[in-house]
């Protein structure tokens, strides 16, 4: 990825000397025709192209802020309510992720959606223990996960 990045500035920096400007916009206009140029190329190197794990990445930051505001709606109504129907409970969740920045990105993006809380994470990284303010369902809760979080974040690590 990251010999992908410098080959793109290396060809804005030469579409730059060429054209013989050295404008911000230059650079810009030759750092999208080598875009093109990897793109079309993006067979021939090992690994994926550099911008689908980019395209990931923003996508992962859509999820977290969608994410982020249905909870805090969710967890606003169960607060509003006068006789706070709430059910709270612990759950563990099996994670197919292996790397700790990926177990720890999980963990710190299910704790930043409110209403949940990532407890512990067990010793061999493979189970996450998550404290739910209103739990239903165990399934349905860790399936929501999965779906959104955990594939978001294979989506980003995998190449």
């Amino acid at each position: 990825m990251a010999f992908q990045i410098l080959l793109n500035v290396f060809i804005a920096l030469t579409w730059m000397f060429l054209s013989i400007s050295f404008k911000p916009t230059t650079f810009i206009v030759g750092y999208l025709l080598g875009l093109v140029m990897l793109f079309m190329l993006r067979k021939s190197f090992k690994s994926r192209f550099y911008m689908d794990r980019v395209l990931a990445v923003i996508k992962l930051a859509f999820l977290f802020l969608k994410e982020l505001i249905l909870s805090n709606f969710s967890v606003l109504k169960v607060i509003v309510k006068p006789e706070m129907p709430i059910r709270p409970a612990i759950f563990a969740m099996e994670t197919v992720l292996t790397e700790d920045w990926e177990i720890t990105l999980l963990s710190s993006l299910i704790t930043l959606t409110p209403g949940t809380v990532v407890i512990d994470v067990s010793d061999d990284n493979k189970t996450l223990y998550i404290h739910s303010i209103d739990f239903t369902d165990i399934d349905e809760a860790v399936n929501s996960i999965r779906d959104t979080f955990e594939k978001a974040i294979l989506e980003v690590s995998r190449s």
